[in-house]
């Protein structure tokens, strides 16, 4: 029985491309059962196109959120998810969703957590002189980037860095944190069912 993940994208989703080629090596016991996307993205072709069911929920289809969540939780009833993982998704999800999927709901964020919540992260961190940036990964709550903290990982801020270049790096330390965040969910899995057979 593998554990499963449903992913959430609003753009190209490189961390989605990461998560898959994770998930396909052979002693990791998990599988991406969907990939929604509020918007027709590239992301969604990619995902097609390495065998994983797509779903598009465009948002401005739907008149409200609340019928446009309504709609995602039919595509999730599909399934059996064991989580959901952010990757760019640009949709701020209610109180209700987060209920609804509580201790479920991840996402990854560029930067170090708490500070520079929101968008243009690496611009904001250049700009404030900080001498350390990153990613971290934390619990989806209908406040913005404001969820429990759960993994991050720090880089440098190199004095030649540009915006381009800090995000470049930053993005390639995110390629690894999220594969290393579902291993621990794996884990924790097999740990709270003894009888779940998981390799590594």
């Amino acid at each position: 029985m593998s554990f499963n993940i449903a992913i959430f994208i609003s753009g190209r989703g490189s961390n989605m491309q990461a998560l898959a080629r994770h998930v396909a090596q052979p002693h990791v016991n998990a599988e991406i059962a969907m990939v929604i996307s509020d918007q027709n993205t590239k992301g969604l072709n990619i995902a097609a196109q390495m065998g994983i069911p797509t779903h598009a929920i465009i948002r401005n289809e739907y008149s409200s959120q609340q019928q446009h969540e309504d709609a995602i939780c039919s595509a999730l009833k599909t399934a059996k998810i064991d989580a959901i993982f952010l990757v760019g998704y640009m949709q701020i999800l209610s109180k209700n969703f987060c209920t609804i999927y509580q201790n479920m709901l991840f996402n990854i964020h560029p930067s170090l957590l708490p500070r520079h919540k929101g968008i243009n992260t690496h611009y904001r961190a250049i700009a404030a002189g900080n001498k350390l940036h990153g990613c971290t990964i934390h619990r989806v709550t209908s406040q913005l980037d404001s969820g429990e903290i759960l993994m991050q990982k720090a880089i440098p801020i190199l004095p030649n860095d540009s915006e381009e270049t800090l995000a470049e790096r930053v993005l390639a330390e995110e390629h690894k944190l999220y594969p290393a965040f579902l291993d621990s969910l794996i884990k924790d899995q097999h740990k709270n069912n003894p009888g779940l057979a998981i390799t590594h």
